[in-house]
């Protein structure tokens, strides 16, 4: 019988994100077969890659366990405390990017990840996409292909954005990565 998911307060909706999806299989951490498992990135000695299920992370069993962390250990932001990065790092499904994931922090906090988006999601935050056009200008590249650059993200594309919210102030953070 599946089970509700736990909740993950750095990364609301893991199943919408495409990390955690429905699965037979039994957990390599707990040994439970909980209708679901995670299958994003893991950092760790072992190969546990589509063999954890969410709850082992939730808790911080596999990160225990295992010494896995689920984020790459860059981070974006403000300073955090130890225990806040170790909640994202340990104890939060990450997300796959074509390039090294990053996450932000802000506000002393770990920012929450919305997902992967394109130009089309982007219009309706004007203050990410001027986050964005300011990344873009800092490579050097002349205004009309940092505007052909940002028209041309896609979620599943080879260059997107990767969209987070601020859990304090709620502002939108996002950057862009490219293959």
């Amino acid at each position: 019988m599946t089970e509700l998911l736990p909740e993950f307060p750095y990364h609301p909706d893991p199943v919408a994100t495409g990390v955690i999806v429905p699965s037979g299989m039994a957990c390599i951490c707990c040994g439970r077969e909980r209708g679901y498992v995670y299958r994003g990135p893991v950092y760790a000695a072992d190969e546990l890659g589509y063999r954890l299920c969410p709850w082992c992370i939730a808790d911080g069993s596999a990160a225990e366990r295992f010494d896995a962390h689920f984020t790459a250990g860059t981070c974006l932001g403000d300073d955090v405390s130890l225990e806040i990065f170790a909640a994202v790092d340990q104890r939060t499904p990450g997300f796959t990017a074509l390039q090294e994931p990053q996450w932000f922090f802000h506000c002393g906090d770990g920012a929450a990840f919305l997902g992967p988006v394109g130009s089309a999601k982007l219009a309706a935050y004007p203050e990410v996409l001027e986050m964005l056009r300011r990344e873009a200008n800092g490579w050097g590249w002349p205004s009309d292909q940092v505007e052909h650059f940002l028209g041309a993200l896609d979620r599943d594309g080879e260059a997107t954005a990767y969209l987070f919210q601020c859990r304090v102030c709620a502002a939108h953070l996002a950057y862009t990565d490219f293959a």
